[in-house]
């Protein structure tokens, strides 16, 4: 056997046993949970949004401002070599800039076929829940998160909103960037 093909079938068999070790044997559904959410904080609310939705969480890039842009398009940043718009979460969400830190990360996303990068405060890594611990939430109508959150997971004592980026991407006050 060539090198090439003895080196092809040992990734074969890492991914044999990476799944293997990922399920519980009976049904193939994960052991730790049927739902996996990126956690993240944006102010004082915990949320979490579909690992399908972020392709990655990143460290705050250099940023070039929009002229005319509202306050929560931050600007523009170059990461890897794509245009990334990158939106102040918080500040769309509250108004409030967001206070940048070591823990800020930028979530990237997909909108419209377009890299867009959100801005957060503190991301917490992958949570993995099941889909009955899901509770219907009644976000007050006053509240930046009323259509963006139906539903919040529990884990042990923790409560994590989830944040529907589909609807976000989809509100046009989200998508109208232009200053008045």
């Amino acid at each position: 056997m060539s090198t090439v093909n003895a080196s092809f079938a040992k990734l074969l068999d890492y991914e044999r046993r990476a799944r293997d070790a990922g399920s519980d044997g009976a049904d193939g559904a994960a052991t730790r949970g049927d739902w996996a959410g990126l956690a993240f904080r944006v102010g004082g609310d915990q949320l979490v949004c579909g690992m399908d939705r972020v392709s990655e969480s990143l460290a705050l890039p250099q940023i070039t401002r929009v002229p005319g842009a509202k306050p929560f398009i931050l600007g523009l940043a170059n990461v890897r070599g794509d245009l990334v718009t990158i939106i102040d979460l918080g500040c769309y969400l509250g108004g409030q800039r967001t206070r940048t830190s070591s823990s800020s990360r930028v979530l990237s996303s997909n909108l419209r076929g377009r890299a867009v990068g959100l801005l957060v405060d503190e991301v917490f890594g992958q949570r993995n829940f099941m889909s009955s611990d899901a509770d219907p939430v009644d976000v007050p109508e006053d509240s930046p998160l009323h259509d963006l959150v139906k539903r919040a997971h529990r884990a042990g004592s923790e409560s994590w909103q989830e944040l529907d980026l589909d609807t976000l991407f989809r509100s046009p006050a989200f998508l109208d960037g232009a200053a008045a």
